[in-house]
């Protein structure tokens, strides 16, 4: 018998598939391992379910977008979790979070916790100055969470950030009856222990969010190469000024005339998200067409 679903959790390659009527565990068919596919969360497939319950992935139906880190795929909006301190914020880090989802027609949504611990408005102010929905949160009065779920309407949302930054923390607190797993933060080392070690959906509001493992790096690696100057175009703050440079083809990168350059120093562009822009760059420069 073949039934259709979608893939809710994933853990050592066993997969738990949500159907109509049921959920159902199974495993991944062979050939996908040798065609280099691995089933993510949020993945629509067919399982053949076998009465010994030696039940099997036959096929994945295309995606319209997948993330390597976190492992998902067919999301709406990537919810990038940020801490003011505790780990204190990686802009970098953020700012590649935004561009992968930018270059997957997902909505990035930013929101910042643990605004108990220290002021967070100059952080809320670099992101709000993108044109993204900044939200902030603290743990101790659970602030903002009824307008928080409004993005979760009719969406699938998945959750990500550094370890540590109060991922689940928040989750539980949107959620109302969720008590997951949390950690932790070491004194000592400044960031917190991998309480979520698998990607899982759930019913929150009127939408399903995802929980997912936290990390530490980004790389564009595989489908998420991008070429450096395409880079532009997956800053949302730099599309009204791409085309007001002196010089066709401006990199952005200090060129004379540049006119993102000048809205940096007039303070409209971000400091911090414009250094994002140049590591970035400079990370990519060497990536060809051919290697996409």
């Amino acid at each position: 018998m073949l039934l259709k679903g979608q893939i809710i959790k994933g853990v050592g390659g066993l997969y738990t598939v949500k159907t109509d009527g049921d959920t159902i565990k199974c495993k991944a068919k062979g050939k996908f391992r040798k065609e280099r596919i691995t089933p993510l969360v949020g993945d629509y497939v067919t399982v053949a379910v076998n009465g010994n319950n030696d039940n099997v992935i036959e096929e994945i139906e295309q995606r319209k977008n997948k993330l390597i880190r976190p492992p998902v795929a067919n999301i709406d909006k990537l919810i990038i979790v940020i801490s003011v301190a505790k780990p204190l914020p990686n802009t970098a880090v953020i700012d590649k979070m935004t561009v992968l989802a930018e270059k997957n027609n997902i909505k990035p949504v930013i929101v910042i916790t643990k605004t108990d611990l220290m002021d967070a408005e100059a952080l809320k102010e670099i992101y709000n100055s993108t044109g993204y929905n900044v939200y902030t949160f603290s743990d101790v009065d659970n602030c903002n969470t009824d307008e928080m779920l409004t993005e979760f309407d009719n969406c699938l949302c998945a959750f990500t950030g550094n370890s540590g930054v109060g991922k689940t923390t928040l989750i539980n607190a949107l959620s109302g009856g969720l008590n997951l797993e949390t950690g932790e933060i070491s004194d000592k080392l400044g960031r917190g222990r991998h309480t979520t070690r698998q990607a899982e959906i759930f019913a929150i509001g009127n939408g399903l969010v995802i929980d997912t493992a936290g990390f530490s790096s980004i790389d564009f690696v595989d489908d998420n190469k991008i070429l450096a100057e395409d880079l532009q175009y997956y800053f949302n703050e730099f599309s009204e000024y791409i085309n007001q440079c002196r010089f066709t083809g401006c990199s952005h990168m200090g060129d004379k005339g540049c006119k993102i350059c000048e809205m940096v120093e007039n303070g409209v562009i971000a400091p911090s998200r414009y250094e994002s822009y140049k590591l970035m760059y400079n990370e990519l420069k060497n990536i060809k067409k051919w290697q996409l």
